[in-house]
């Protein structure tokens, strides 16, 4: 998996997640992005269950929701089991040398599944690394 830093341009059909703490930069950054393009997609990440290890991220069905929350905003919602986040974070480490917190590391494992059968041009944009994932063979 090689990482890059992409030039943004509001125009592309972009997909963004965005795992849930407070909610607040979801709604904030989803709000603006779609005010300059309505085609993009905002999905947004939680954990699988409301007891789970993912620090700062809310299973927002079973916790107190914050009044900024609009789960209408979010075009699609996906879940993270905590297995899943550790593994990638030890992925990470291990072959892009990236030593990222839990959290981080169910956001990337959350926008490589959204990534799957996607059109080599979309990209899957995480807030916590805003970031363009592609698989290489090297």
């Amino acid at each position: 998996m090689a990482i890059s830093t992409p030039r943004l341009t509001l125009s592309e059909n972009r997909i963004r997640d965005a795992g849930l703490g407070t909610s607040g930069t979801f709604m904030g950054t989803t709000r603006r992005l779609k005010e300059h393009n309505p085609l993009v997609q905002a999905i947004s990440m939680q954990p699988d269950s409301p007891f789970h290890g993912l620090e700062g991220l809310k299973h927002m069905a079973t916790s107190i929701v914050p009044a900024i929350y609009d789960a209408n905003l979010a075009d699609r919602q996906v879940t993270v089991e905590t297995e899943t986040a550790y593994a990638m974070a030890k992925r990470l480490a291990r072959e892009e040398g990236l030593l990222v917190g839990i959290s981080a590391a169910a956001a990337v494992a959350a926008s490589l599944e959204i990534a799957r059968g996607r059109r080599r041009t979309d990209v899957a944009l995480s807030s916590s690394r805003c970031c363009r994932m592609r698989r290489t063979n090297t």
